[in-house]
């Protein structure tokens, strides 16, 4: 582990830039996902085809996870986000060319490492231009812009449907733009001194906790996603309203970021990650009793929202304060990696609950947050009192 090397001052331009590439991040995997899922649909393939594709994204962010701590030092930051965001506009683009759905699957694969590198990547850049006194709001901008990047793949589709090449078109537009900004001049490139240990296994070991709120944010917010509105429906709810409470859960992720970055530049930040774990488990112990109460649920859910998705952007922040270069990087891949093993998991296990009780979705999310903040205190009391 190294100390990051300060940047002279605030470089908001170069800031702005990584930002926007988060948010171009959260838009291809959103729009590409319901978009590809939709035509192959449309097509009259079944889910057997539908779910052996989506594999190949994941195969494509396995592939980089491995190769990211290895290949980043040698070739810049800088040449591997721009390749990264010409790929991935590419690829959106080739999609409603191919005369052959099987040629789907490379470029699916093709767009999963894309995706791969500008996750890691946007978030070593990022820290690497953050100073200590900031570093909680740069990550609090920074999920804000992924959680902005995911919510625009889904109104693209509704603003202009899923037929044609037009919503592949819109996406790589977006992504060429992107590029277009991050390759400017006075963009500022954080240096890198060497390569890490390839195998993300290691920084599974390095960084436990890191990975541990990884995994419960995605495991916690695919499952909300995939259930909360069911939920909602069996409690009695309308369609439209139960759709609704979604959107009020998401903008709460998104607005509440910067306070609680701005938060934990002031106060100990593993204080607050387990503060903010203990919240959000209490807050879903309460969601039965609000969902009974339309002028409860609603605040409710914004503040849970930005509360849970405040674990992951001060997670994020510890550890951009405590690793850097080829560390960092090995670490955020495994991080990438973690996600695709909780939004796996998720939906599966919350599944169940729902299955073994009425309000199994909000028992499965605090028991999950419960345990999380359970191993954040164990790790707090180690002798190091390091917490990732």
């Amino acid at each position: 582990m190294t100390p990051h090397t300060r940047p002279a001052g605030p470089d908001f331009l170069s800031q702005g830039a990584v930002i926007a590439t988060a948010m171009i991040f959260g838009l291809t995997y959103s729009l590409s996902a319901a978009l590809i899922a939709l035509d192959l649909a449309e097509l009259g393939y079944g889910e057997g085809m539908i779910g052996a594709n989506a594999a190949m994204h994941a195969a494509g962010v396995l592939g980089m996870a491995f190769l990211l701590p290895r290949i980043v030092p040698r070739v810049g930051m800088r040449r591997m986000v721009l390749g990264a965001l010409l790929l991935a506009a590419l690829v959106l683009a080739l999609f409603p060319a191919m005369p052959l759905v099987w040629l789907w699957f490379p470029l699916r694969l093709l767009l999963g490492a894309a995706s791969e590198t500008l996750f890691v990547l946007s978030e070593t850049w990022l820290n690497s231009l953050s100073t200590e006194a900031t570093r909680g709001r740069a990550m609090g901008a920074y999920t804000a812009a992924l959680s902005v990047g995911f919510a625009l793949g889904p109104l693209i589709l509704s603003l202009v449907g899923s037929g044609g090449a037009l919503p592949y078109l819109i996406g790589a537009g977006l992504t060429a733009a992107a590029a277009a900004l991050v390759a400017a001049p006075r963009i500022r490139e954080p240096g890198m001194e060497h390569a890490a240990h390839g195998n993300p296994l290691r920084f599974l070991a390095l960084a436990p906790v890191a990975i541990a709120a990884t995994t419960l944010n995605a495991a916690v917010e695919t499952a909300g996603l995939s259930f909360l509105a069911i939920y909602a429906v069996g409690l009695g709810w309308g369609e439209a309203e139960a759709t609704q409470l979604m959107s009020c859960m998401m903008f709460g992720a998104i607005a509440l970021q910067l306070p609680i970055g701005w938060i934990g530049d002031k106060v100990n930040r593993e204080a607050l990650i387990i503060a903010l774990a203990g919240i959000a488990a209490l807050g879903a112990l309460v969601w039965p009793w609000a969902l009974q109460n339309p002028w409860a649920i609603y605040p409710l859910l914004f503040v849970w929202g930005g509360v849970f998705v405040g674990i992951y952007t001060m997670m994020l922040t510890i550890i951009g304060s405590r690793f850097s270069g080829g560390e960092l990087v090995g670490i955020y891949a495994a991080m990438g990696l973690m996600w695709g093993a909780g939004a796996l998991l998720g939906p599966l296990l919350a599944g169940a609950a729902m299955q073994a009780t009425t309000h199994g979705l909000p028992v499965f999310v605090a028991l999950a947050c419960a345990a999380f903040m359970g191993v954040a205190l164990a790790a707090s009391r180690r002798p190091s009192r390091a917490l990732p």
